[in-house]
């Protein structure tokens, strides 16, 4: 501990980080610098963070946005790679920890300090993801996981110690779920929510209109991609956050992107999560129902098995990894033909492609027409599927006899 002097502490104004700030000045006697990034979780969980900071001790604030760096260099690379977490979770959490791990090092070579903290638990996935960061980047500098070293085992515990000090804090004794958010999703643990038989109530929900809730009539959006990357909305260029945010409103307002599911965390623990990724489920479905239309069947099929392969590679914190590199090089290779045009059907909850067109389409009329055609020989089929099935007739034979 005394060889440490200053720490950059990813910060984010709640409960846990604002008592970490006098915690690490207590049993470190270092300086601490404040580290929040804005990966577009909304300006409510920004506002006065910077006060914050500075009143629970730390010397400096630095609040970095990062929304379209995120959007751009993670959120989209994973679109390309059609990854999905145990066939439901779109990755929300998980994509926005290399890039708030990779910003908070630069912060800490900026500011010369020695060490990194974060707030992350023991019994979490965002641990293993911060920390495998900051291996890849910055394997010189110490890392610091106070919930790995502290005595301190509730909120009361916490309360109680920012109160001794007097420090400020708007958190109080009950916190009924624990929430994480940025510009693709928010999640949603804890309280009723730790029962798996306990359907969740509506005061989980935050980001979507209760699917039962919402307008009795569709509404069709129409996306538009240029080499897998996704260019316009409804015929307007916007960036790819400006994309994303537009989507989220568009899809929200319809009840689009819930989920409820038990997943087993990088740890070993399954835990229940409530997730909101409206945008992302209207995103991904597009870019798929494109894929469909350009890629081949056995190009498609090793384009899925890179989504299943990455889909662990993000949840398990290995952005920064030649793994990681490979996989997103596949991917990229075969989003190159991903160009066209979807349109989605939003409605109760529902986000359905009705429409899809592209200049690189496989699809030909002339040859899955169901009626006449010119180009198509049906007698053609028995002796592909007499030689496609042979090695069953061989076996079949043999047991015969």
């Amino acid at each position: 501990m005394q060889n440490v002097k200053k720490i950059v502490l990813a910060y984010s104004g709640g409960l846990d980080t604002s008592a970490i700030i006098p915690w690490l000045k207590e049993n470190y006697d270092c300086e601490v610098v404040a580290f929040a990034a804005d990966v577009g979780q909304g300006d409510e969980e920004l506002e006065g963070l910077h006060e914050k900071a500075i009143a629970s001790g730390a010397s400096e604030c630095h609040i970095i946005d990062l929304k379209e760096e995120f959007v751009n260099d993670y959120i989209f690379p994973t679109i390309t790679t059609g990854a999905v977490y145990e066939g439901e979770y779109l990755l929300g959490t998980s994509m926005a920890r290399p890039v708030i791990a990779k910003a908070q090092v630069e912060v800490a070579r900026k500011v010369g300090a020695d060490a990194l903290c974060h707030g992350c638990t023991g019994k979490g996935n965002d641990q293993v993801r911060f920390e495998s960061t900051f291996a890849a980047l910055a394997p010189d500098l110490t890392v610091i996981a106070p919930w790995r070293e502290w005595d301190m085992v509730s909120r009361e515990d916490l309360l109680a110690y920012l109160a001794e000090r007097n420090i400020a804090t708007t958190a109080s004794a009950t916190k009924i779920y624990s929430r994480d958010a940025n510009a693709w999703h928010i999640s949603h643990e804890g309280g009723e929510l730790e029962d798996p038989w306990q359907e969740p109530t509506k005061e989980v929900w935050t980001m979507t209109v209760d699917p039962e809730d919402a307008p009795n009539t569709p509404e069709r959006i129409n996306l538009s991609f240029n080499e897998g990357r996704l260019t316009h909305i409804d015929g307007e260029a916007l960036s790819p956050y400006q994309a994303l945010v537009k989507l989220n409103t568009v899809a929200a307002a319809h009840g689009v992107g819930r989920i409820d599911i038990v997943e087993n965390r990088l740890v070993g623990m399954k835990s229940r999560g409530c997730y909101e990724t409206p945008g992302g489920t209207v995103l991904l479905k597009a870019y798929k129902a494109l894929e469909t239309m350009v890629l081949d069947k056995a190009a498609l099929k090793y384009r899925e098995q890179i989504g299943l392969e990455f889909s662990h590679v993000m949840y398990d914190g290995r952005w920064f990894t030649a793994l990681n590199d490979s996989l997103l090089a596949g991917a990229a290779s075969f989003a190159k033909k991903v160009t066209g045009d979807i349109v989605v059907k939003l409605y109760k909850g529902q986000a359905t492609v009705t429409q899809r067109r592209s200049p690189n389409s496989l699809y030909s009329e002339d040859f899955a027409t169901f009626g006449a055609d010119d180009v198509y020989d049906q007698k053609h089929a028995e002796g592909f599927i007499r030689l496609f099935s042979l090695s069953s007739r061989i076996e079949a034979l043999k047991n015969q006899g």
